[in-house]
């Protein structure tokens, strides 16, 4: 199935039913009265999260969702037939932004969640409705209300608890690969990951989180570089980032700064996030590049570097308990 993480579709609510202007009509009731019903509410066009989505594809090739008008009143009183609700089944993390794709409107982020996007008009008043005692046959009734239209922008962020960051080919797809049953593409050359994956990490038979990998991130993504940095958005839900390192290079240290320079340019509270520094492909290093690569990136980012080998499974372990550890932490709300 393609992932697609953005959608723009037209809705519209359905139109309230027209009141009608009757008039009681009976064998030996001489002054029947009037007896117009008002007519019924228009379908609310909703979006629902569902569980068991991880895409937009659908809004694709369906792009214009339309509730239908309520019905008409009738005579003898009767009220038009409200008309049902047309749902937008969505995956959980879609945010409803409005036309100008900056306006939230809503976020579903929790599955069975529904918000109404569009709604319904009200049925117009039958004639019944404006007797009085001095007005004892009216003629009017009223048309019912127009439904709420409107274009909107679908907009999926993936829920993980943990997001991998890194430059193309840090090792991020195998990382993701040798800790969950998540097989996405592996290869020697840049930008083999396109869109988001997600994995489930399971470290024992209680504790288990989910890891999402994103594609990788140059120089000058949040200005457009390289696939850009719009799937960022799919790691700002994330309770803590591993930020994964190519121990191959001659500057690691650099690298880190060029991904910091990069969540900061696309901000949204990503650079305040808790953060764990693993320099990776320790597989592929000398004891000594290994002594030396970890000290320089420690001085770089402040904090204490893991070393470790998504190939080999060296240090992942210990990867992986500091990723639940914090997510825990920010579970309980510490």
């Amino acid at each position: 199935m393609k992932f697609l993480d953005e959608a723009k579709v037209y809705v519209k609510a359905g139109d309230g039913g027209d009141g009608v202007v009757a008039f009681r009509r009976e064998k030996f009731i001489e002054f029947g009265g009037p007896d117009g019903g008002n007519g019924g509410k228009g379908g609310d066009v909703v979006a629902e999260a569902v569980e068991g989505l991880n895409t937009l594809i659908d809004f694709r090739y369906a792009q214009h969702f339309k509730a239908r008008k309520g019905g008409n009143g009738a005579g003898a009183d009767r009220t038009g037939a409200g008309s049902d609700d047309v749902v937008l089944k969505v995956p959980v993390g879609t945010q409803i932004l409005a036309e100008d794709r900056e306006t939230l409107l809503a976020d579903l982020d929790a599955p069975g969640k529904r918000v109404i996007i569009a709604r319904g008009g009200d049925g117009g008043f039958g004639n019944a409705n404006y007797k009085t005692s001095t007005n004892r046959a009216p003629r009017r009734a009223d048309k019912g209300w127009p439904g709420e239209e409107r274009w909107l922008w679908l907009r999926l962020k993936l829920i993980a608890d943990a997001g991998l960051v890194g430059l193309p080919n840090a090792g991020k797809s195998t990382f993701l690969a040798a800790v969950s049953a998540a097989k996405p593409k592996i290869a020697d050359y840049p930008f083999t990951t396109l869109h988001p994956q997600l994995g489930v990490v399971r470290l024992n038979a209680t504790e288990e989180f989910v890891l999402a990998d994103i594609p990788g991130l140059i120089e000058g993504a949040h200005e457009g570089a390289g696939l850009g940095d719009r799937f960022l958005g799919h790691v700002e839900r994330c309770a803590v980032l591993l930020h994964l390192i190519d121990g191959t290079q001659a500057d690691p240290a650099d690298a880190y700064r060029t991904i910091r320079h990069e969540l900061a340019g696309y901000g949204h509270g990503l650079t305040d996030k808790p953060e764990i520094v693993a320099l990776n492909k320790a597989d592929a290093m000398t004891p000594q590049a290994r002594a030396s690569r970890v000290k320089a990136l420690e001085r770089a980012c402040g904090r204490r570097v893991l070393l470790i080998s998504g190939a080999t499974g060296d240090g992942v372990p210990q990867a992986l308990r500091a990723l639940a550890d914090t997510i825990a932490a920010h579970r309980r709300g510490d």
